[in-house]
């Protein structure tokens, strides 16, 4: 998820908070054409976060299918690995680039159906124009800017904090699932039952 998106589950977490009683009280009314309004802008602001999801998806995807791939690999023979290797990579690079743009296209198509109409359910026009005015402002597009250095950067002060609790815990982690799959392998199979 993006830090845009976060920025607006975030937002839209704490209007939900404060506003729980008003937006209930408007639940079984038709959105009128000021908050339909709002609602449209709120989605235009958040579209390149709609496109992000989409675009998550197909890098997940992608990423597990090489890492199938990668597993798969370990058949053959071992002349032919690198080779092959860089062939499987280029098939699931040509997968990521063909869906990809499928992803985030449909992301966004299907946004107003369901964001929209969350926003228009659960928000006032009054809340609708708050979180417009602050995903518009130059603070939000600020914090939005830097976020990915923000994240980064929490990220590597993480995993350099963690690293003495979780690499040993990664050591016998492997230790322990390749003792499995050697004591597996080395067992005969189990008879057949017969019949």
């Amino acid at each position: 998820m993006t830090v845009r998106a976060r920025v607006l589950g975030g937002a839209l977490g704490a209007l939900v908070a404060l506003s729980s009683g008003a937006a209930l009280a408007q639940s079984g009314a038709p959105a009128s054409a000021t908050k339909k309004e709002l609602v449209q802008k709120l989605l235009k602001l958040q579209q390149a976060g709609f496109e992000a999801i989409g675009n998550q998806i197909a890098s997940q995807t992608a990423a597990q299918a090489m890492q199938a791939a990668g597993q798969a690999l370990g058949r053959v023979p071992a002349d032919k690995r690198e080779a092959v290797g860089k062939e499987l990579q280029a098939e699931v690079r040509r997968f990521f680039d063909e869906t990809a743009p499928l992803l985030r296209e449909r992301a966004a198509a299907l946004a107003p159906a369901t964001v929209g109409a969350a926003l228009e359910e659960k928000f006032s026009e009054e809340e609708l124009r708050a979180l417009v005015a602050w995903l518009d402002s130059p603070v939000a597009r600020k914090y939005q800017q830097f976020g990915p250095e923000m994240q980064q950067g929490l990220v590597q002060k993480l995993v350099a904090d963690t690293r003495p609790q979780v690499e040993p815990r990664l050591r016998a982690l492997e230790q322990s699932v390749t003792a499995k799959v050697n004591a597996a392998a080395a067992k005969p199979a189990p008879p057949a039952a017969k019949k």
